[in-house]
């Protein structure tokens, strides 16, 4: 038997048969006995749980203390015995063959997750703990049982929203190295990975739970932009616009996880995202699609976010801001007399506070600061010179040249 388990067969024979007989007749036991310890370690987690939040109200702290140690522990004992069920169950049954595409897909997930422990061990840690309570959540939503399924989502929610925003600031802590652009471009997907699951999975668990809680009722019509993009297959554009909408969500649910310079730096990089698509598109029609998301960005970033921004590295910079933000109140005035001309003074005003930034590196976005020109042109606010050109400086006239300062 030791001599034929070693060698590579194609056909079944007795021995593989036995083998594969008798795994299969142990492995549901397996599952069976792991199930009924999950099922009490997950009873006492929120027992431990419901004990800790209802010490919250009260003024003994030493007492508030032990019972979240209590609640800790039991949570992590109850973690641990759902690491068992998928190391003991679902890999055994990967391995001779018995195993579901789910469990397939769960084990290859697990293994991902896991690989990360060597390089990346808090996105490691804060991965294979949602990983975890995702696996057991399924779990508790096949056993039908909604007096346990209510008290399980507490506990769930919690630890979910606990880990998404320990992720979060661990993205933005990574931001702040000395990073290359494709470790950055990484990281900043990562971040909108991140936000989509939360607002995809908890947020409206978390919604149908406080709904008295004024802070969603705000968020609702912005999740329900959300939700749309959540069907059917998305191009560039749409995915732009989607990591716009999670951004703008995510000022209002991860203010403290995802600080505001770290939402700077996304909305850059999506706005980099859109001038790109913009020259890159050949098809006018997309291109007109792709210019609108940009001046929804634009509104998003420079009117929305920067107004809130109260410490500036440059002082400068807060004061171009500042006028900038003059013109726009006064452009804004008009948006109810006269909508049209409203809406037109605002692709101005946004298109030259671009310009101001681009030109700063005009070999690098020459071909969109050509887009703009011409926007500029159809908008009326610019005149098409030919066979000419413009600059800025002072002139001095030296013999028979001049020469720009």
């Amino acid at each position: 038997m030791e001599e034929r388990s070693l060698r590579v067969y194609q056909e079944k024979t007795f021995f593989s048969r036995l083998s594969k007989t008798i795994t299969k007749l142990l492995i549901p036991t397996k599952i069976g006995i792991n199930g009924i310890l999950i099922s009490i370690k997950r009873n006492n987690a929120i027992k431990a749980y419901e004990a800790y939040v209802n010490s919250e109200n009260s003024n003994d702290q030493a007492k508030q203390e032990q019972l979240n140690k209590k609640f800790e522990d039991v949570y992590a004992l109850y973690l641990e015995s759902i690491d068992k069920y998928i190391l003991d169950s679902i890999y055994k049954k990967v391995k001779n063959d018995t195993a579901s595409d789910f469990e397939r897909n769960a084990l290859s997930q697990y293994y991902v997750i896991t690989h990360l422990k060597e390089t990346e061990y808090l996105e490691y840690k804060y991965k294979k703990q949602m990983y975890l309570l995702n696996i057991d959540n399924e779990t508790v939503e096949t056993l039908n049982k909604p007096a346990l399924t209510e008290k399980y989502k507490k506990l769930y929610v919690y630890e979910m929203e606990s880990l998404y925003k320990g992720l979060l600031k661990h993205y933005s802590i990574k931001l702040a190295d000395n990073l290359s652009l494709g470790a950055k471009e990484e990281i900043y997907n990562k971040i909108f990975t991140a936000l989509e699951g939360y607002i995809e999975d908890i947020l409206p668990i978390k919604m149908e739970q406080e709904r008295s809680n004024k802070v969603y009722e705000q968020i609702l019509e912005e999740y329900q932009n959300f939700e749309k993009f959540t069907i059917g297959k998305l191009d560039q554009n749409d995915n732009i616009e989607k990591n716009m909408v999670l951004l703008g969500l995510s000022r209002k649910l991860f203010t403290h996880s995802l600080p505001l310079i770290v939402a700077e730096q996304c909305y850059e990089k999506l706005l980099q995202d859109t001038r790109s698509l913009i020259v890159d598109t050949k098809i006018s029609r997309k291109q007109e699609k792709a210019y609108s998301l940009l001046m929804n960005l634009i509104e998003e970033y420079d009117v929305k976010l920067l107004s809130t921004k109260i410490y500036w590295d440059k002082p400068q910079e807060r004061e171009n801001y500042k006028n900038f933000w003059k013109e726009y109140e006064e452009i804004s005035k008009s948006k109810v007399q006269n909508y049209i001309d409203y809406t037109k003074q605002k692709q101005i005003l946004f298109l030259r506070n671009e310009l101001k930034k681009l030109r700063k590196d005009p070999n690098k976005y020459y071909k969109i600061l050509q887009f703009y020109y011409n926007k500029l042109v159809d908008l009326g606010a610019m005149k098409n010179l030919k066979n000419a050109c413009t600059s800025t400086g002072t002139y001095v006239k030296n013999k028979n040249k001049v020469e720009a300062k």
